[in-house]
């Protein structure tokens, strides 16, 4: 079973920053059990939304010739818990992108009803880029891949550094 902790993306710049959406709710089985009768969602959970975010940022940037990998939490702090309705927003920035791994940014923040933010978490990310074969599963054939993107509307929203929108790469 794979678990996706974004819903959908609101900015996407190829090589530079992404904002992704998370709706926390009831209905996701984790909250039942974290915990009973008082739940929230759990920061390492959180912390997988915002490598998700960062992470295809990354594998978008290296046209996805690599498999990007969490390999470091280097610093995770949050000022406190999200709960059940409440909506998440990730925004991640690319701070150093080299052909062997990355270093990206992300904060967290809950938008309340009114679209005001406060901010939850932030967290420093390194991602180790893979031979496809270095040891990694391949998680996604390249059909199923595409079918998620489009799912969280990157190539809806994606553009490039120079303000073009991003297309659906030909494999």
């Amino acid at each position: 079973m794979r678990w996706f902790w974004v819903d959908r993306f609101t900015e996407f710049v190829r090589g530079k920053q992404a904002t992704a959406v998370k709706n926390v709710s009831l209905a996701e089985e984790h909250l039942h059990d974290h915990f009973p009768g008082a739940a929230l969602m759990p920061n390492s959970l959180i912390v997988e939304g915002m490598a998700q975010t960062a992470g295809l940022l990354v594998a978008d940037a290296l046209e996805f010739g690599r498999r990007v990998v969490l390999a470091k939490v280097a610093k995770a702090e949050f000022q406190y818990d999200a709960l059940p309705g409440d909506t998440l927003l990730f925004r991640a920035t690319i701070l150093d992108l080299k052909p062997t791994g990355s270093l990206a940014s992300v904060s967290s923040a809950v938008v309340d009803t009114a679209g005001n933010e406060q901010p939850q978490g932030e967290a420093e990310l390194f991602f180790a880029h893979l031979e496809p074969g270095e040891g990694v599963p391949k998680l996604f054939e390249p059909d199923e891949l595409l079918k998620w993107l489009d799912h969280m509307h990157i190539y809806d929203i994606g553009r490039d550094e120079a303000g073009n929108p991003l297309s659906r790469p030909d494999w």
